[in-house]
């Protein structure tokens, strides 16, 4: 009996001088809590003289609402436009992104001045579910052009969900001639 109380006497002991060491913790020394970034901007402005026969232009389908049952129910989704530079070595740079609705009609620009990708990098643009500005034909227009022979990749991601099931699909950008 003696042996059984010194045993759990002990254990007592154990855990109180960790408890004690944990709260000996330097508070200056505390993890920094991780800070989630809402934006995906790049402030890397470039020089906006740009060579016009580089310039290669991608139209990327958006769907920002689908019809559900009828024509006149739809499902909102959010989706995202993401841009992957694919290139190990070489910069890609991007001089537009804008953003039409169904009826061809601009809706916005993201950016104003001409933007590079490093290496390997990627932006993404999101269209959040409750903007209803684009439709179910809405699309992103990029004007793009490298140095070097690059083979970037356009997609848009959409994801939306109908009563307890969740769905997602993507879309692929497709090279246009420029206007």
């Amino acid at each position: 009996m003696k042996k059984s109380i010194i045993f759990i006497l002990g254990i007592c002991l154990s855990f109180t001088f960790l408890i004690s060491l944990d709260s000996c913790k330097d508070p200056k020394k505390e993890e920094m809590p991780i800070e989630i970034l809402d934006e995906h901007m790049l402030d890397r402005r470039i020089n906006p003289s740009i060579i016009d026969s580089l310039i290669r232009q991608v139209y990327v389908p958006i769907y920002s609402d689908i019809y559900n049952q009828t024509r006149d129910t739809r499902t909102l989704l959010t989706a995202t436009l993401s841009i992957r530079n694919t290139s190990i070595r070489d910069s890609l740079f991007v001089s537009t992104i804008d953003y039409y609705n169904t009826q061809g009609d601009l809706v916005r620009s993201y950016i104003d001045s001409p933007i590079f990708l490093k290496p390997m990098e990627s932006i993404d643009y999101v269209i959040e579910q409750q903007d209803t500005s684009g439709g179910s034909g809405a699309n992103f227009i990029i004007d793009w052009y490298s140095k070097k022979q690059l083979k970037p990749l356009f997609q848009a991601v959409m994801v939306g969900g109908l009563g307890a099931q969740a769905f997602s699909f993507t879309t692929d950008g497709i090279e246009v001639d420029r206007e």
